[in-house]
């Protein structure tokens, strides 16, 4: 998948579907750290690429509590 069709998707998403995405990502990245230390195969490039999608939805995570927090005090 293309990151633009991906960075898509993920901001489609809602903050529990955010959060879903990111614990798959964390025990996807967990199980590709172990097997690098077994030294089965060639992870490396499969570890950069979780590790930066982690980092976009942790963002777009951020991104929406702030923009709930800006509506939540143009309300007040």
């Amino acid at each position: 998948m293309k990151r633009s069709e991906q960075l898509e998707q993920l901001r489609d998403m809602d903050m529990e579907a955010l959060r879903e995405q990111a614990d798959s990502l964390k025990e996807s990245l967990f199980r590709l750290k172990f097997r690098k230390s077994l030294g089965v195969g060639e992870v490396v490039a499969d570890i950069r690429r979780e590790k930066r999608t982690l980092a976009r939805v942790y963002t777009l995570m951020r991104a929406q509590e702030l923009k709930a927090e800006a509506a939540s005090e143009k309300s007040e």
